[in-house]
């Protein structure tokens, strides 16, 4: 992705965000002294939680691995700019990218079906709004460009997500994580910091594959990455060995993910007015990326609708790792 293309998604996915969406970041009644024990607990409950979710991801050829890459990061995009559309939360809009990644990891799409990673973004932002969201859209506000998919295949697309996740809807984000991290690392106000980190975390899953990481990594990677100072991998373990809550996480995948939180910081310090486009009106992205998903022509041909099985979205399963 070349600099403009980041400028242009940076802007959109960042602007017209209001106080009201980061208040688990509020203030008040913030404790100097870090959390208590019941909330390490808490903590140490989550990690648990997170580890029973396989983070591997699942070897393909070259050649199809660099479509899926750019078809992914083409859905990511759309669901960045959705929740901007439709007023979601920064948590939803992790959840379904959670879900596509869940889903890719275990099943296969036809490369030649583009259009059906098109469908399994909107059927995995569809899901995560119903789990996260008090107020629903419908299916039919859900927009790609000029190309709606109907109802029926929607839902169908929703139960064949359902069915590959086992009903396992209730992810660990690493939003969960941010208010003890900031606790621990924090040298500056815990709510800019954790406004920060939330940022980076957006800004970064268009490109990193949240099977690669474990949200805790990626929370602990984007606060120290906010704090915006300089950490090896030594200083991390010091760091990382106090809190006992997380014993289990594994330093090097902390600092991996820290270094690549790292790059993405320096891109965002580089785009400036983040927070005055005048775009978001439109769910479409302004830009013109070359890597981006052409269906128009396939969408003019083709509407799905209730007959669609399984087998008509080119979707296999995949032999899982053990």
């Amino acid at each position: 992705m070349d600099g403009s293309d980041f400028s242009t998604c940076l802007t959109s996915l960042l602007c017209q965000e209001d106080e009201a969406c980061l208040d688990d970041y509020d203030a008040e009644g913030e404790e100097e002294n870090g959390l208590t024990e019941t909330e390490d607990e808490y903590i140490g409950t989550l990690v648990v939680r997170e580890s029973s979710f396989d983070c591997r991801t699942a070897e393909v050829s070259s050649s199809k691995d660099d479509w899926l890459r750019r078809a992914r990061c083409e859905a990511v995009r759309w669901i960045l700019k959705m929740k901007v559309f439709l007023g979601f939360s920064f948590h939803t809009a992790y959840l379904s990218v959670t879900y596509l990644d869940r889903f890719l990891l275990q099943r296969s799409i036809d490369e030649e079906k583009l259009w059906a990673i098109r469908l399994l973004s909107v059927a995995c932002l569809s899901l995560a709004a119903k789990m996260d969201e008090l107020i629903v859209p419908s299916l039919s506000e859900y927009r790609i460009d000029d190309y709606r998919f109907e109802s029926s295949a929607v839902q169908r697309m929703e139960l064949l997500v359902l069915n590959t996740l086992e009903w396992r809807m209730r992810s660990v984000t690493p939003f969960d994580y941010l208010d003890y991290f900031a606790s621990k690392f924090g040298c500056k106000s815990k709510v800019s910091l954790c406004k920060e980190a939330a940022e980076l975390i957006l800004i970064a899953i268009e490109e990193m594959n949240l099977m690669d990481h474990r949200p805790s990594a990626i929370a602990a990677a984007a606060i120290l990455a906010a704090l915006d100072e300089e950490v090896t991998e030594k200083l991390l373990e010091f760091k990382m060995g106090a809190m006992s809550s997380i014993g289990s996480i594994e330093i090097e995948h902390v600092f991996s993910c820290y270094n690549t939180m790292q790059e993405f910081q320096m891109r965002k310090n580089k785009v400036t007015n983040l927070f005055t486009s005048s775009d978001l009106a439109s769910p479409t992205c302004t830009g013109n990326n070359n890597s981006s998903i052409d269906v128009s022509s396939v969408a003019t041909k083709r509407r799905l609708g209730s007959n669609v099985s399984d087998c008509d979205f080119g979707i296999d399963k995949k032999t899982r790792l053990d």
